[in-house]
């Protein structure tokens, strides 16, 4: 028969089993921690970007956010307080120039404006009617005056007959003194008739200049009252695409109110922001580069706003290739401004390691092997990055993103 085996015998059989599989249990740890320190330790080439360190030129920018916006874009307000009866085009929708897009209650305008034309005939018929009185009185008073002349003629004439009845004694001296006096009492009546009739002319044209200049103040109110019919019809000024409509039929609108956009959605341009603390390298005329993923376009900097706000200035950037396919509306874009020129620079090819000058931890590969070194940085360009100090010419430079592998100081390449 068999025999109990004795619990001793039992109890260090167990002991031996539990250390057996803990040790294997550690093994195994250690193996995994071993092979994730490998992994971590390694790196492939094709899983990298490395730049080699060479010497050239640096066409130094500064870097700024943007986004790109139609070249041309349009808001159309309502130029008087109404109300929206008609609706003929939806927001996305293409419109031609002249092409009616929404349609506005005009009867109030279209009244002021028939009563403004009514007034005007009313003011150039009393203008007509003016001119005609001043003539006429002008005229009147010309008569009156050849009247003089003839009387005076006359009287000219008894003048030196009684002279000359005087000077063979057929008459008297008070004769003669008094056709002396009503001579010149004729020549001063004459000369105050002619001095009337220049003051009546002057009077007349001076008349007629008010009455002109009233009704061409009026007719400039009319043409205004014209312009604002006409704007109320609301029309596209432009072939373009309606990219925002206020289709609130019924609605009422106040004069200056928002109610449309047309924007020209095969040409951009971009509108960038940029700290207030670059503001003095910023200048009209300055070349700027666009970079929208791989693409890059080059265009020209204009129209930078001189104020502030929340430290940031804006500025446009005109793009040589404002068509281009791969633009549209609201495309966030780089922004890079050149403000300079470094010949003959150190320089390592421009990525997303770099943030502005200073002091960075770059992985320098050789012999197959990364490791951290310190290095200081200085100016950019949206290719090149300035290297100061820490690095020499052909050596070569981890550029992509390594910030997985921070607080390591080597890594294996293969």
């Amino acid at each position: 028969m068999d025999r109990e085996i004795p619990l001793s015998v039992q109890r260090k059989e167990r002991q031996k089993l539990i250390l057996r599989y803990g040790i294997i249990a550690l093994a195994i740890v250690i193996a995994i921690i071993f092979l994730m320190n490998l992994l971590e330790s390694t790196l492939s080439y094709k899983n990298i970007t490395i730049g080699t360190v060479d010497k050239g030129t640096i066409e130094i920018t500064v870097n700024a956010s943007g986004k790109v916006i139609p070249l041309t874009e349009e808001i159309i307000v309502t130029p008087i307080n109404s109300r929206i009866l008609e609706v003929y085009k939806n927001a996305g929708d293409s419109v031609l120039a002249g092409e009616p897009i929404l349609k506005l209650e005009l009867a109030s305008v279209e009244t002021d404006y028939n009563q403004k034309l009514d007034e005007k005939e009313m003011k150039k018929s009393k203008l007509i009617q003016s001119q005609v009185g001043l003539d006429n009185k002008i005229s009147e008073l010309r008569m009156q005056m050849q009247v003089k002349e003839m009387n005076l003629k006359q009287m000219q004439t008894e003048l030196k007959n009684e002279q000359y009845l005087d000077s063979i004694g057929a008459s008297t001296t008070d004769k003669v003194r008094q056709a002396i006096l009503n001579y010149e009492v004729a020549k001063l009546e004459l000369q105050q008739l002619k001095q009337q009739i220049e003051n009546q002319k002057k009077n007349a044209d001076a008349e007629v200049k008010v009455q002109q200049l009233e009704l061409s103040i009026f007719e400039k109110s009319l043409a205004e009252s014209a312009r604002l019919l006409k704007d109320a019809r609301i029309l596209s000024p432009q072939k373009a695409t309606l990219t925002y409509v206020n289709n609130q039929i019924g609605s009422q609108v106040s004069a200056g109110t928002q109610i449309a956009i047309v924007s020209d959605l095969s040409h951009f341009k971009v509108e960038a922001d940029i700290a207030d603390s670059y503001a003095e390298k910023l200048a009209t005329g300055a070349k700027a580069i666009i970079k929208i993923g791989q693409l890059q376009l080059e265009g020209t900097v204009v129209n930078i706003t001189p104020s502030v706000r929340n430290g940031v200035i804006q500025f446009i950037v005109m793009l040589k290739d404002a068509g281009n396919s791969r633009l549209r509306s609201g495309l966030k874009t780089d922004v890079f401004v050149s403000h300079g020129i470094q010949e003959d620079a150190l320089r390592i090819p421009n990525a997303s390691y770099y943030i502005g000058a200073g002091e960075y931890e770059l992985w320098v590969v050789k012999d197959g092997q990364a490791k951290t070194r310190k290095v200081k940085l200085g100016e950019s360009s949206f290719e090149y990055v300035e290297v100061l100090s820490g690095l020499n010419q052909g050596e070569q430079v981890i550029v992509s993103d390594m910030s997985q592998y921070k607080g390591k100081k080597s890594i294996k390449i293969k």
